[in-house]
């Protein structure tokens, strides 16, 4: 009969390190508490004897699940996942876990997500919110709670400040004698759009520019391929699209319709996820998105090891990466 291994314990970690018992717990839940060489000491004797912390243990012991949430309003777009991806990396430096999940731009399916969270997780951060501010404040008062791109007073956020790189677009696109552009806008109830819907228009009246709006829904590359004859329709010799994604659309329904980029039409999108990849490629607003992971990851992290709620507005500022898909403007 085939003998059993048997699992290492805490206090052979702890003879190991040469470490009390307590120093090995916190290594794997309050890393802070010590320095990083006992950290790492107790790491590397953990993992010489094959050592995992139970976690279900932990969390019927002390309430703590050692998971956090992090809610998106779309994985499939490309603006999301370098996001996650820099939120996960700060949370396993923490020993904590990401559950993510997907709402599908849908405030309903995002208050559901969070409500089954709330018993699983010690911690929310919630990118792109569509909820109302009253959703998000009622969330925020039954689990320590960061957002990204929303902008709620009395909550800590990470904002992407597009605004700035949006303005910039709008003089580049008037340097180029550009006297009528197009604002694709995004969600309705995106902070985003609002706030580069607004910058558009600012700096459209300073300098002088003509700003039509062209709704899009969702923001997908069909639904951008669908708004390029609306856009055409308005005599517009430049578009500025809410984000890169529709902007491609836009690309390839003017490419339909036979129109040349950026010889007829000049397009701009946002966020920079896509510029290098497409024909031409594309003049667009810097990202921010993996800065703005770690830095809500890292505010989280702060409010689960103070216990402390602080008014915390942390601002991204973005510029214009200006490529192929600009010119000057043509007589139409």
């Amino acid at each position: 009969m085939t003998a059993r291994k048997l699992v290492p314990t805490i206090s052979q970690v702890a003879a190991e390190a040469n470490v009390a018992r307590s120093s090995v717990s916190r290594a794997f839940t309050k890393p802070y508490m010590l320095s990083d060489d006992t950290v790492r000491r107790i790491k590397e004797a953990a993992e010489r004897l094959g050592y995992a912390p139970n976690h279900t243990a932990r969390a019927l012991s002390t309430g703590r699940h050692g998971n956090i949430a992090l809610v998106v309003p779309d994985v499939a777009n490309p603006f999301f996942p370098p996001m996650i991806r820099a939120a996960q990396a700060e949370a396993y430096a923490s020993d904590f876990c990401v559950f993510l999940g997907n709402t599908d731009e849908d405030p309903k399916q995002e208050d559901r997500l969070l409500d089954r969270f709330a018993g699983q997780v010690e911690g929310l951060v919630l990118a792109s919110s569509r909820m109302s501010d009253e959703r998000i404040r009622a969330h925020a008062r039954k689990r320590p709670l960061v957002l990204i791109n929303r902008d709620v007073e009395g909550i800590p956020r990470v904002l992407i400040d597009s605004a700035s790189g949006v303005k910039e677009a709008v003089r580049h696109l008037a340097d180029l004698k550009h006297r009528k552009i197009v604002y694709v806008s995004g969600p309705a109830a995106s902070w985003s759009n609002k706030q580069r819907r607004t910058a558009v228009r600012e700096a459209a009246a300073k300098a002088g520019l003509q700003v039509e709006i062209v709704a899009a829904s969702v923001p997908t590359f069909a639904v951008g391929r669908a708004v390029a004859a609306p856009i055409v329709a308005t005599g517009a010799t430049a578009v500025i699209a809410f984000d890169d994604l529709i902007a491609q659309g836009i690309m390839a329904g003017l490419a339909d319709l036979k129109i040349a980029v950026p010889d007829s039409v000049s397009v701009i999108g946002c966020d920079d996820v896509l510029g290098a990849a497409t024909y031409p490629p594309l003049t667009t607003v810097s990202n921010r998105s993996v800065e703005a992971g770690k830095a809500a990851l890292s505010l989280l992290m702060e409010m689960l090891r103070s216990q402390a709620i602080r008014d915390v507005r942390y601002v991204l500022e973005t510029h214009l990466v200006i490529r192929n898909s600009t010119g000057r403007a043509k007589t139409r």
